[in-house]
């Protein structure tokens, strides 16, 4: 809890210091924006901080985005599929290659950094083949208008993937926190070998967190196919996969795994957001977003390398006294 208070404190700063900067920050439609973006990456970065809790990591997630916002723009405008249909279709194809992200690393043994690697190198791959390397879109979504507002929409003022957002990081809250299978994820993500040993199925709790994963992914991917109305099959979702893991070591995740909490990615999410605006509002290049995210990412894993190494200079200390 130590680490997304120390977040939360951060991004309260940070948020008071963007605002004294420049003003813009609270306008109400620069706040609605930025919950929007929130509520957006705060999904998928769930479904990542799960699987990084079981020690694995995700670099296909921008790939993934590509395939499906693809496939949704031409289940919807060219083969005249049903709107609930292509939802169903979407979510249940980036679950399908969520599981199959999992079945390789816990049955072939597969190190979760090559296999995801491939997928990203893979997904995009046919993403631009199944595109004929065009650019899709939606058009004026005539047929499925109740989908786009849905996406792209607002709930008494609320965008509707903060509303989102919030539903799902509730369920997830429960599923990690207050279930058999949260325990069972964070012993698998501790130690794995001796999770199996007292009776944990550590292949199951791991498959299990990447079909969680891929299930989020889909979500957010039809949002983010709305929200941009343009899905350019090589590009993107370009580096999303960062924001998600950036998201969730800035949380609290140990990239180690055994370690993390859906409150701590919200918070976690919702830092990068503020400063991705603050990039914006001060009129900082946009060639420098990646080094601020490098840069986020690296203090994030320095930080939890620093209080790794205390934790266990105290428990030791604790031992010899």
């Amino acid at each position: 809890m130590k680490k997304e208070l120390g977040t939360f404190v951060l991004l309260v700063i940070l948020c008071i210091v963007v605002a004294v900067l420049n003003p813009r920050f609270l306008a109400g439609a620069n706040l609605q924006n930025m919950a929007r973006l929130i509520g957006a990456y705060g999904i998928f970065s769930i479904g990542l901080g799960m699987i990084i809790i079981t020690g694995g990591i995700d670099l296909s997630v921008g790939s993934i985005f590509a395939l499906l916002g693809v496939l949704l723009s031409m289940m919807l405008t060219e083969w005249g599929w049903a709107a609930a249909l292509a939802v169903f279709a979407v979510i249940g194809i980036a679950m399908a290659l969520g599981s199959l992200n999992g079945l390789l690393v816990t049955r072939l043994g597969l190190q979760p950094f090559i296999v995801t690697l491939c997928g990203l190198l893979f997904y995009r791959g046919l993403a631009r083949f199944i595109a004929k390397d065009e650019t899709k879109g939606f058009g004026s979504a005539t047929g499925f208008e109740g989908l786009r507002d849905l996406a792209t929409g607002s709930l008494f003022g609320i965008p509707t993937p903060f509303v989102l957002l919030v539903i799902i990081s509730l369920v997830m809250w429960v599923v990690l926190h207050r279930s058999v299978y949260g325990r069972y994820l964070f012993a698998v993500g501790r130690n794995e070998e001796a999770a199996r040993y007292s009776g944990i199925n550590s292949r199951q709790i791991i498959t299990g967190a990447y079909v969680i994963g891929g299930m989020t992914a889909g979500i957010a991917a039809i949002i983010f196919a709305f929200y941009t109305n343009s899905i350019s099959p090589s590009s993107h979702g370009n580096f999303f996969e960062l924001y998600g893991i950036a998201a969730a070591v800035l949380g609290g995740c140990s990239l180690r795994g055994g370690e993390g909490s859906i409150i701590g990615i919200l918070i976690g999410t919702a830092l990068l957001q503020v400063l991705q605006n603050l990039v914006n509002l001060l009129g900082v290049p946009s060639s420098l977003n990646f080094a601020v995210m490098g840069a986020v990412i690296l203090l994030g894993v320095t930080g939890d390398q620093i209080l790794q190494r205390r934790t266990a200079k105290s428990k030791l200390a604790v031992r010899a006294s």
